[in-house]
């Protein structure tokens, strides 16, 4: 079967890349203080951290939705992921020169690779699909709560184990995307993106206005953009504030 690229697809992941770059420039003037937030607690922050991974999830799952309806072979799923995990490899060397006390050790892109071979693995289970996506997420709370019945449970909280996800207490690091609750939003998407295939093709397989030709270049380069703007936008931030000085 020919492969196809679908722009709605790529221009939704697209406008995450934009949203993730413009919070991440955010950041790094926050780092070098030109601006006074705190992206730690502030909900202003937090939310758009946890609207911005959710949205690329989604896209990761309908993805993978058109991938599974192509047919797409394990070699090349293998062959995409291994560019995920050693992008993510990269990111905990890159995390731990910059911040060797909350380095990133299971981040956005350490979450992404485990889930996608769960969600590959569990393509055909259809409708459970999106039971699924609302256990894992509901995993969470239930989480919480076992904690605060079972104290015995504070191991997962150790490296060893919390990138499951069954925390009580968030680890000091600089990106954490463990597998629950947000393999849930990996799972929906997968089940969004087989019941548009099957239901609203069109929906996906529309022209989209021409301006919109950017967005959907940026989802189709998403890990290279990934990679390479964080490392673009502190060099410009600090040579700025080198020149400031």
């Amino acid at each position: 079967m020919p492969r196809q690229r679908f722009d709605a697809i790529d221009t939704l992941r697209g406008a995450a890349i934009v949203w993730m770059t413009a919070y991440h420039f955010c950041f790094d003037l926050n780092w070098f203080g030109w601006l006074r937030e705190d992206f730690y607690r502030d909900p202003f922050w937090t939310w758009q951290r946890t609207a911005i991974v959710s949205l690329f999830l989604f896209s990761a799952g309908l993805g993978q939705a058109v991938a599974w309806e192509q047919r797409q072979g394990w070699p090349r799923f293998w062959k995409r992921w291994a560019q995920v995990a050693g992008c993510a490899l990269l990111v905990t060397a890159g995390s731990w020169f910059m911040f060797p006390r909350s380095f990133i050790y299971f981040g956005v892109l350490h979450g992404i690779a485990v889930m996608l071979i769960v969600v590959r693995l569990s393509a055909g289970w259809g409708r459970w699909l999106w039971l699924a996506g609302a256990l894992a997420i509901l995993a969470k709370p239930m989480a919480e709560a076992a904690h605060a019945h079972w104290p015995a449970l504070d191991f997962l909280n150790g490296r060893a184990w919390n990138w499951l996800g069954l925390i009580s207490r968030k680890p000091v690091t600089e990106d954490y995307v463990p597998v629950l609750p947000w393999l849930g939003v990996m799972w929906w998407g997968m089940a969004a993106g087989q019941w548009l295939l099957a239901r609203r093709r069109a929906w996906v397989e529309r022209t989209l206005p021409r301006p919109t030709a950017p967005l959907a270049w940026l989802g189709r380069w998403s890990l290279s953009w990934y990679m390479v703007h964080q490392p673009v936008l502190i060099a410009l931030v600090m040579g700025a504030t080198a020149l400031a000085r």
